[in-house]
């Protein structure tokens, strides 16, 4: 079974949109032998991951959570805060929802890599620009 490599151009995207596109693709479910039981997706290389869109009030309503372990430590970042600290990390923690949870889950979201701007360096694996339009 080969893999393929595509880029993706989140630019002016609808986040969760274009979320559901990569969840497909990385999960396999565009390829004609999938199985639910095997990682037969291909890799994604999103770039501009920095200037993907929301819709509505998301931009200072949506909370983003985490726990640090310590008593008292939850920490809420909104997607104003994450967009300014770590861009990459909007996409990939709206791709890693839509995944199964568990050991594949956690194989199909490693070939996901998210870049802020518009240089990656995977050159080598000559990555092929997805032609589906998401809108």
């Amino acid at each position: 079974m080969e893999k393929k490599w595509y880029i993706i151009d989140a630019n002016g995207q609808i986040l969760g949109r274009l979320a559901t596109r990569i969840a497909t693709i990385l999960r396999g479910k565009h390829k004609v032998e999938f199985m639910p039981n095997v990682d037969m997706g291909d890799y994604i290389i999103c770039i501009n991951a920095s200037k993907v869109k929301v819709t509505g009030k998301k931009e200072t309503d949506k909370i983003y959570t985490r726990y640090t372990g310590y008593p008292g430590g939850l920490k809420k970042t909104t997607l104003k805060q994450m967009r300014e600290k770590k861009p990459e990390q909007i996409i990939h923690h709206a791709v890693k929802g839509m995944l199964p949870k568990g050991p594949l889950g956690r194989k199909m979201i490693k070939k996901l890599k998210v870049y802020p701007g518009s240089k990656h360096p995977h050159k080598a694996q000559n990555p092929i620009k997805f032609e589906q339009e998401i809108k």
